[in-house]
């Protein structure tokens, strides 16, 4: 008799199947595959060449990349170097998320992070933004309803996974003084900021109740390399790297890569906005052409579209199955939102052209096969 697999076996053996499947097209998990600049393929393969991966990095990262990642960023502070920017948010949670205290974010967000509060105790608080009436944001009326004196963490990913939507300047002030009055932490999830002109992280307004998070796996296409990073006041740093699980370290490799693709940044930056544009618009016109789905947020702010399916009598998890089958991945709702999941589909967009044009041309029969799926495997 064959025993059934846990949920965490079941979810291995997913993107097991996924990664080994043969010119796969990725466009579910908001990763960049565009071909790399050469001068971080240089960098890496150097790093390789020198033997360096034999040694364990600084625990904090490498001196000359922490520094680059505060440049970059353009705040005050200090940068601890994380394995991802998900360990960078883990790090945090354990950091400051107790029994008692509360963990605030929107609905929809990046799930990963409450889940991290929800494991030390402390309750997660989603506010809705699904919908017109806020303009797919958090509006600081209704987070300054959420908060009181317990909240410990205030969590902003911006521009948000998965709407695409990004904040002002002013309503990131707002944030920070609410934080403020509360004694809570700002922590502002920069993964995408470099998709949103005029992005403001908020540690440049308010560096005492704020703290950023950055990750090198959407711009500069490092997933697999594991890079991010915590940036904030020394002082919070310092807090945050006794809770840090990389005490060895982040990977040589990966940072050696992600401190070339900052040197480069500008060139490619140029690239990569430009094929990411280009991928949008073409989806979008696909999107207008298919009865039932339509865009909820343009433009986006990100390297994704978030696709509304909520007239097309056609569900996610059906549409992405379909797509499946034709050697594509993409997302369903529900992997961000158990509430609102029902009603789209996520697409990334900073991949090759004729990924894209591959997944404008399927659309129309994914969605007619779609209507004859009534039984999806497991999605996660």
């Amino acid at each position: 008799m064959t025993e059934a697999l846990s949920g965490p076996e079941l979810r291995n053996r997913y993107f097991d199947r996924l990664f080994n499947s043969e010119g796969l097209i990725w466009m579910g998990q908001n990763t960049n595959h565009i071909p790399a600049h050469p001068a971080v393929i240089a960098a890496m393969v150097g790093s390789i060449h020198k033997g360096e991966y034999n040694a364990y990095a600084p625990p904090l990262g490498f001196e000359s990349l922490r520094a680059a990642i505060v440049a970059d960023l353009g705040v005050e502070g200090t940068a601890l170097v994380t394995e991802g920017g998900v360990n960078a948010l883990a790090t945090l949670c354990r950091a400051r998320c107790r029994p008692g205290t509360t963990f605030v974010t929107s609905d929809p967000s990046w799930k990963w992070p409450g889940m991290f509060a929800s494991q030390q105790g402390a309750e997660v608080v989603e506010l809705p933004i699904f919908g017109p009436e806020t303009g797919y944001k958090l509006t600081p009326a209704a987070l300054q309803a959420a908060v009181d004196e317990s909240c410990a963490l205030i969590y902003l990913v911006d521009p948000n996974n998965p709407l695409g939507t990004t904040y002002s300047a002013d309503e990131i002030a707002a944030f920070c003084q609410i934080a403020r009055s509360v004694g809570a932490l700002l922590v502002h999830d920069c993964t995408y900021r470099d998709f949103a002109p005029g992005h403001t992280p908020a540690l440049r307004i308010d560096p005492e109740v704020a703290v950023c998070s950055v990750s090198f796996s959407k711009w500069l296409g490092l997933a697999g390399m594991r890079i991010g990073a915590l940036v904030g006041a020394p002082a919070l740093i310092g807090e945050c790297a006794g809770f840090a699980s990389s005490v060895l370290g982040a990977g040589v490799v990966g940072q050696r890569a992600a401190e070339a693709g900052l040197k480069v940044k500008a060139e490619w930056m140029e690239t990569v906005l430009r094929i990411n544009r280009t991928n949008q618009e073409m989806i979008r016109a696909a999107v207008a052409a298919a009865p039932g789905l339509d865009l909820l947020v343009w433009p986006s702010q990100a390297n994704f579209l978030c696709i509304g399916t909520a007239s097309s009598g056609v569900s996610p998890e059906a549409l992405v199955e379909a797509y499946r089958r034709r050697g594509v991945m993409i997302r369903q709702g529900t992997y961000h939102t158990a509430r609102f999941g029902k009603d789209f589909i996520k697409v990334s967009t900073t991949v090759p052209e004729d990924w894209a044009q591959t997944f404008c041309n399927l659309l129309p029969e994914t969605i007619e096969e779609a209507r004859g799926i009534d039984t999806v495997p497991a999605l996660f």
